[in-house]
C-alpha cells in the first residue's frame, strides 16, 4: 500500500492554516486536477480524491486536531477512533460529491454554468441573458426617473407559439433524457466510479424533440424581434450600477425559460456640474471685486438657484459647501453637498472710464499686497 501523502503538503498550506486558508487552497487544488479538466491524465483522478480527503479532515476542527496528534493513524478502523472515514473507501465518487457539496456545482468553479441557469440538472433551453446599457442626466439622477427602452431579442414565433412544432403538431418529450436535457454516465476504473454528466445528444439538450418544425422559426420557437421595456431608475444611481430585470432577455427556445435583462447605468457629463461620489462641484466666476469687498451672488443647483455670501477678502478658488443641496445617497436617505468654487474673473475688455477707476483702486490696494515669500494661504 503506497504512502499517504501529508494532508497539509497535499493541499499546499502550513501547519497553522486558517479555516478560510484552507478552503481557499482546496478549491485551487480540486479545479486544477478535476478529472473533466484532465480527462487524459489517468493521475489526475487520484490526487482530486487525495486533496478531497485532505479538506475533508483539515476543515473539521475535531478531526484536525486528532490528524495533528496522530496522522493518518487516527482515521484507521484498527487505532479505535470510530472514524473509520478514510481506511481505504473513500473513492472518486465520494471525492466528487464532496466538491459539489462544498462549492455548489461545476458551474460556479469552471464558470458559465451548465443548462443555462438550471444549476446544470435541467434542459439547456433557456434564452440567453441580455445586457444594455441606459444613459442618464445628472438631473435625471437627482430625481430619479422612468424609461422605456427598445430592446432587440429573440421574441416567442406567433406561428407556432413557442413550442417550435408547425401548425397541427407538438413537440415531444425526448425519451433518452425524459426532458431533462442532460445525461448521466457512471464509468467504473482502478480509482472508483467516474460520473460525468453532458447535454443529451438525442436532444441536444432541450429536452423535448420537434419531428415537424415550425416553418416560420425553423423550430426553434423564437424569432429576432423588439420589446419595449420599462425601468423605473432609483435617484442616486452612479455609472456602473446596474438592475436585473427576471425574464427580460431572450425568450427560450421551444418553451423553454426566459433569460433575464441587464440594464446598465451611464451617468453623462454634465455642462455645469462635475460630480464627486454624492457631491456636485460648480465653478462660480466673479469680480475680483467681489472678491475683494464680498458680495452676495446667486449659484447654480440641481434644483435651482441659491444666494451664496462671499466674505470680504475671500482668495480665488476658495470652495465654499452648501449642504443638503447635491445627489439622493442611493438605499441610505439624505443627499450630499454642492461645492461652490469661486474664481477671480479677469475681464479681457475695459472701457477708458473703467481702466482709470481701476487705476485709482490699484494704487490703494498695491499697498496691502504681502511681501514676497510670505505665506499668503492658511
Amino acid at each position: 500500500m503506497a504512502t499517504q501523502r501529508d494532508f497539509y503538503e497535499t493541499l499546499g498550506v502550513s501547519r497553522d492554516a486558517t479555516e478560510q486558508e484552507i478552503k481557499k487552497a482546496y478549491r485551487k487544488v480540486a479545479v486544477k486536477e478535476h478529472p473533466d479538466r484532465n480527462p487524459d491524465d489517468p493521475t489526475a483522478a487520484e490526487r482530486f480524491r487525495e486533496a478531497t480527503e485532505a479538506y475533508e479532515v483539515l476543515k473539521d476542527s475535531q478531526k484536525r486536531a486528532q490528524y495533528d496528534q496522530f496522522g493518518h493513524a487516527a482515521f484507521q478502523q484498527s487505532a479505535g477512533f470510530g472514524g473509520g472515514a478514510y481506511a481505504g473507501d473513500f473513492d472518486l465518487n465520494d471525492a466528487l460529491e464532496s466538491f459539489l457539496r462544498n462549492f455548489g456545482g461545476f458551474g460556479d468553479i469552471f464558470g458559465g454554468g451548465m443548462g443555462g441557469g438550471t444549476g446544470g440538472r435541467g434542459p439547456s433551453n433557456r434564452g440567453h441573458d441580455l445586457q444594455i446599457k441606459l444613459k442618464l442626466t445628472l438631473k435625471e439622477v437627482a430625481d430619479g426617473t422612468t424609461k422605456k427602452l427598445k430592446v432587440r431579442k429573440q421574441v416567442l414565433c406567433s406561428g407556432c407559439g413557442g413550442d417550435g412544432a408547425a401548425a397541427g403538431s407538438k413537440a415531444t418529450t425526448c425519451t433518452q433524457c425524459n426532458g431533462m436535457g442532460r445525461v448521466r454516465q457512471v464509468r467504473r476504473t482502478l480509482l472508483g466510479q467516474m460520473v460525468s454528466e453532458g447535454a443529451c445528444p438525442q436532444c441536444q439538450g432541450r429536452g423535448s424533440l420537434v419531428s415537424d418544425p415550425c416553418h416560420d422559426c425553423h423550430g426553434t420557437g423564437t424569432l429576432r424581434g423588439e420589446e419595449t421595456v420599462e425601468v423605473r431608475v432609483p435617484a442616486g444611481v452612479s455609472t456602473g450600477n446596474f438592475m436585473e430585470l427576471p425574464g427580460r432577455g431572450d425568450a427560450g427556445h421551444q418553451g423553454g425559460a426566459n433569460g433575464d435583462l441587464r440594464v446598465v447605468m451611464e451617468v453623462l457629463e454634465d455642462d455645469v456640474f462635475e460630480r464627486h461620489g454624492d457631491d456636485v462641484l460648480v465653478d462660480m466666476p466673479v469680480s475680483p471685486l467681489d472678491l475683494i469687498l464680498g458680495a452676495k451672488v446667486e449659484v447654480p443647483t440641481i434644483e435651482g438657484r441659491v444666494a451664496l455670501k462671499i466674505p470680504a477678502g475671500t482668495q480665488s478658488h476658495k470652495i465654499f459647501r452648501l449642504r443638503g443641496k447635491g445627489l439622493p445617497r442611493l438605499n441610505r436617505g439624505g443627499a450630499g453637498d454642492q461645492l461652490v468654487r469661486v474664481i477671480g474673473w479677469t475681464p479681457d475688455s475695459l472701457s477708458k472710464e473703467d481702466k482709470e477707476s481701476l487705476e485709482k483702486l490699484r494704487e490703494g490696494l498695491s499697498r496691502s499686497v504681502p511681501a514676497p515669500g510670505r505665506k499668503l494661504f492658511s
